[in-house]
């Protein structure tokens, strides 16, 4: 429903009734312009009685409030906002998303009431927590001469509930002591209680005084704890008195320090100094030196962490900790490297067993995990070196497993990777990458172009821009050799940035010499997660005078499914500018179709792997998926690239499936800036219908 200046109302398709968020207009007097279902029900009013009147005359209670002041600062200065806030007459919460418009602004809301108040209950839960903690006294069990659990304190049952909250059943009345204790400790701890407890009751009856002690951590509730077990026997009985007196306070002084130096204050187990240090036992064996190591790294951990949340991710790095703890051999050590990688040191260990054991630790997490009631999937890559006879250097051996494991993770997810020599040059040469790119690398790259052709004319509509870096002592390097580094170190977002402002120049000069010529320029995922995208782009239009519907942002489906949601707001903004969006390599990622097409984009770029599958498709199928994909594209209103268009055959195939456009060599090679221009004039001077042009010439060298 829309309301004219005269002030009468007109109904017409709404294109906005079928968005699940509400949202409403407001004209540059604060008054209401729109509003769709959604924005009414949220409301508590109908459009028709709020649509042309003043928004802070109709809700009163928003005047010198949050929301006020977040809408005249987009006024102000032309950028949109994100926040949250509670409008006190109805006593709910909402998400706000503010966006510039010409005749005033657009604003998306949606209640967040629940989710917030959930959240404050959960915090007060928390807080409570922390207050019986200080003040509970020692948890006691009583155990009989069979292990089995006669009795419990308060205690006890207090510090079972917090193990419960990270996942682990807690003893109880009637349970295996031995047993229940397992669930909560790490191997060593465990076996060290058991042999303790068995002498005690080896010697039960016989008047012995003896007691028992040993100091562990465990994890209760959201962070590690230091216990000190005291088992004492009753006396003329088989019975034990087990207490665990808190010590997590009061451990002071060497003790406390070399734990706290060698252990992971998240999951309990060794951290990467005290790995070393058994790295170095391990291989200081002798002729039994012979050792293996297992570099883990979780695959796409940091989605999981942005999306769910880190105390959640927490947990299930503290669940996998757990589940490795029980997949390996004993005698094998567990730890955390830091982050999301893990460390397995496997004793006297040779390369098939080392393998073996690794396919093992794959299997084991073919089992979801589980937190907060959330089933959540988790896949390693697992990077496997295996020491000689006469290694002795723990930081190389680790450097091996970890050039493995890079190897495993860039063959895909869900690896396993044995070191081989190769791969040691491999990190050294990765470790050049991100030293040179944090110094000078940037002022060596260079953009070649790929021209972009039109399918139905044959002219040429645009170029893709394509890195490469001009090494000094390498030469010319294509963009694998180096931007994969640039992704895991980050620099990839100032090398986009550096991109963006050389593109745009170029394309503005070519349009002042009459070569009107779209640019396409590749987008990392990882400059949606810095959130300085938008900022970029506008900055390089500024700068450069390049009208905003001159520039494509290409980014491949698999960068998109990273994190849905922050990249459809970025490029809603860029989109509502001007600047054109396009998938890129569509066909190689893994991301739900609709998904994909709820973006907005504008051009989907068809991966030359499809061209492969149709070409080899049997007689009368041959350039069926393509015809199927592009008809998708049309149907919704997208354009196609066919990429990879090498042969005659890759070009008849593309144009017969009523794709619109295409890139490849057989239309033209990558090629210096310098080249673009003369290349693009002397096409338009043998007629301008490159298609055809390749197409003859083609023919001449088949009739040769």
């Amino acid at each position: 429903m829309l309301h004219d200046d005269d002030g009468t109302v007109r109904v017409q398709s709404d294109p906005l009734a079928s968005v699940p968020d509400a949202v409403y207009r407001l004209d540059r007097a604060g008054r209401f312009t729109y509003l769709n279902a959604a924005a009414e029900a949220l409301l508590e009013r109908r459009a028709e009685d709020l649509l042309g009147r003043d928004a802070l005359d109709c809700f009163p209670d928003a005047r010198g409030s949050i929301a006020e002041a977040q809408y005249r600062g987009v006024w102000a200065d032309g950028q949109p906002r994100m926040f949250e806030y509670r409008y006190p007459s109805l006593n709910r919460w909402y998400e706000v998303r503010v966006f510039p418009e010409p005749d005033g602004l657009a604003i998306f809301f949606r209640d967040v009431d629940d989710r917030h108040r959930t959240d404050e209950q959960r915090d007060a839960q928390l807080v409570e927590l922390a207050a019986v903690l200080e003040a509970l006294p020692s948890a006691t069990v009583l155990v009989d001469g069979d292990g089995q659990i006669l009795g419990a304190n308060r205690a006890w049952v207090a510090n079972g509930e917090l193990l419960r909250s990270v996942g682990i059943v807690p003893g109880g009345v009637g349970d295996d002591y031995l047993a229940s204790m397992s669930r909560g400790l790490t191997p060593a701890d465990h076996e060290a209680i058991a042999d303790g407890l068995g002498k005690l009751w080896a010697g039960a009856g016989s008047g012995s005084t003896a007691t028992f002690e040993h100091e562990y951590s465990a994890q209760l509730g959201a962070r590690a704890s230091w216990f000190r077990l005291q088992a004492a026997q009753v006396a003329s009985s088989a019975r034990i008195v087990v207490t665990h007196v808190d010590i997590t306070e009061r451990v002071r002084g060497e003790q406390a320090l070399a734990w706290q130096a060698a252990h992971d204050d998240l999951t309990g187990l060794p951290n990467r100094s005290d790995l070393l240090r058994s790295i170095d036992v391990a291989l200081s064996g002798g002729a039994d030196g012979e050792a293996a190591l297992l570099v883990l790294d979780l695959d796409a951990f940091k989605t999981i962490n942005d999306s769910l949340g880190h105390e959640l991710g927490d947990a299930l790095l503290r669940q996998v900790g757990r589940r490795l703890s029980e997949q390996v051999r004993p005698g094998d050590v567990v730890g955390r490297l830091g982050g999301d990688q893990f460390l397995v040191i496997a004793r006297r260990c040779e390369a098939s067993e080392a393998a073996a054991l690794a396919f093992r630790l794959q299997t084991s997490f073919s089992l979801p995990f589980t937190a907060s009631g959330i089933s959540v999937p988790l896949s390693a890559s697992i990077g496997v070196a295996v020491s000689r006879r006469d290694q002795c250097d723990a930081h190389q051996l680790l450097s091996d497993a970890d050039a493995a494991m890079f190897a495993a993770k860039g063959s895909g997810r869900d690896r396993v990777h044995l070191f081989s020599p190769a791969l040691r040059d491999a990190a050294r040469w990765r470790l050049e990458v991100a030293t040179r790119l944090r110094e000078d690398a940037i002022d060596q790259l260079v953009v070649h172009y790929q021209p972009i052709v039109r399918l139905d004319t044959g002219a040429v509509e645009g170029v893709e821009a394509l890195v490469r870096w001009q090494h000094p002592e390498r030469g010319l390097l294509p963009p694998d050799t180096f931007l994969s580094v640039a992704e895991e170190t980050g620099q990839v977002i100032p090398i986009t940035r550096w991109l963006l402002r050389e593109t745009t120049r170029r394309a503005a000069e070519w349009a002042a010499q009459g070569l009107r010529l779209r640019m396409s320029v590749n987008v990392s995922a990882r400059h949606f997660s810095a959130e300085t995208l938008v900022r970029d782009v506008r900055v390089a239009l500024r700068d450069s005078g390049l009208p905003a519907d001159q520039l494509i942002l290409e980014l491949t489906e698999t960068s998109l499914a990273e994190d849905p949601t922050r990249a459809e707001d970025q490029l809603t903004v860029l989109r509502s500018f001007g600047v054109r969006v396009a998938i890129d390599d569509f066909g190689t990622g893994w991301s739900s179709l609709a998904q994909l097409f709820a973006l907005p984009i504008g051009t989907l770029k068809i991966d030359r792997s499809l061209l492969t599958a149709a070409e080899r498709a049997g007689a009368g199928e041959t350039g069926a998926v393509l015809t199927a994909i592009v008809g998708l594209t049309t149907t919704l209103g997208i354009r196609s690239v066919a990429e990879g268009v090498e042969t005659v055959e890759h070009l008849r195939m593309v144009r017969e499936s009523g794709c619109d456009l295409a890139q490849g060599w057989l239309l033209g090679q990558p090629m210096p800036a310098a080249d673009v221009a003369g290349w693009v004039r002397a096409v338009q001077d043998a007629g301008g219908d490159l298609c055809a042009l390749v197409m003859a010439r083609e023919a001449v060298t088949g009739a040769r």
